[in-house]
């Protein structure tokens, strides 16, 4: 059946959108922060245990996770602090309690906080949703001061109820959707909800650990994608999602590519950097309009 969760509208078919300063495409980079159990299997893993068997702690597979919030994030966060660029950070809300100086250099350099859930295991397990929800938004409005503003189901879940409950808790953005290079409002049943264009084509997940693709893959479909947005663009506004996580794109050898990206893209005019809450506050005026 179709999408219950939004009208059908084709790209093409509407009304134009126009972002600030006659840009073409808003360009939103966000770096995915998760804390992962090592009292429980791993998230994911890029090393099989011999035998096949699972093991718990598995080390090899916990260290390679650790090597991003160590080392990874450090990375993607000097590459866009040399551009200038704010990222959205995708965060477990333990992250707040358990690295809590990730989350403080991340708000120093002015970059908001999306909710992630509050550690990495998709609502679908856990025994209440909206529980769940509610401790993620508290905990990191405690830690940084503000409620936030979107939600990212780890791992994109979500159950038929998700986006309701969202929206009655005081969720006004989510990212699991992927399916629009445009805003759109979501159906729920109370409030309001947008979808933002998260990305699971400019994404380190698929690109490296599904697809297998070499280093310099997400740089070169990122200049792809971005060409095409830019010449879409310029009849109606585009959102170009750029994707990543710490343990992926910030080992060394994926690093340089990151920073590519920008470089890239730096040499166009009418393009603007743009958080979740700032796409979704141009999105909600240009409605009005």
């Amino acid at each position: 059946m179709s999408n219950p969760r939004a009208d059908f509208s084709p790209i093409f078919d509407r009304k134009p959108l126009k972002l600030p300063g006659g840009a073409r495409v808003a360009v939103w980079p966000v770096i995915n922060v998760e804390e992962w159990d090592i009292n429980e299997p791993m998230a994911r893993t890029v090393l099989p245990t011999p035998q096949g068997v699972s093991v718990i702690p598995d080390i090899p597979n916990f260290g390679w996770f650790d090597y991003g919030l160590r080392v990874g994030f450090w990375r993607l966060k000097q590459v866009l602090d040399n551009y200038g660029i704010r990222a959205t950070v995708s965060l477990n809300a333990s992250v707040c309690l358990s690295y809590p100086q990730l989350v403080e250099e991340s708000l120093k350099s002015g970059w908001e906080i999306l909710a992630h859930g509050f550690i990495q295991r998709v609502i679908n397990k856990e025994p209440d949703e909206r529980a769940v929800i509610r401790k993620t938004i508290s905990t990191i409005r405690e830690f940084t001061g503000a409620a936030p503003r979107g939600w990212m189901g780890p791992g994109l879940a979500e159950t038929f109820d998700t986006p309701d409950i969202l929206a009655e808790e005081g969720i006004e953005y989510i990212a699991d959707w992927c399916n629009d290079d445009q805003p759109y409002p979501m159906k729920v049943k109370s409030g309001r909800l947008v979808a933002l264009p998260y990305t699971v084509e400019l994404n380190d997940i698929p690109v490296y650990l599904v697809q297998n693709h070499r280093s310099p893959e997400l740089f070169e479909r990122a200049k792809d994608h971005f060409d095409t947005l830019y010449r879409e663009g310029e009849e109606s506004a585009r959102v170009m999602c750029v994707s990543t996580h710490p343990y992926i794109t910030g080992a060394a050898h994926r690093i340089k590519y990151y920073g590519k990206i920008f470089e890239y893209i730096r040499q166009h005019d009418h393009v603007v950097f743009m958080t979740g809450s700032e796409i979704l506050d141009w999105y909600l005026q240009e409605m009005k309009s």
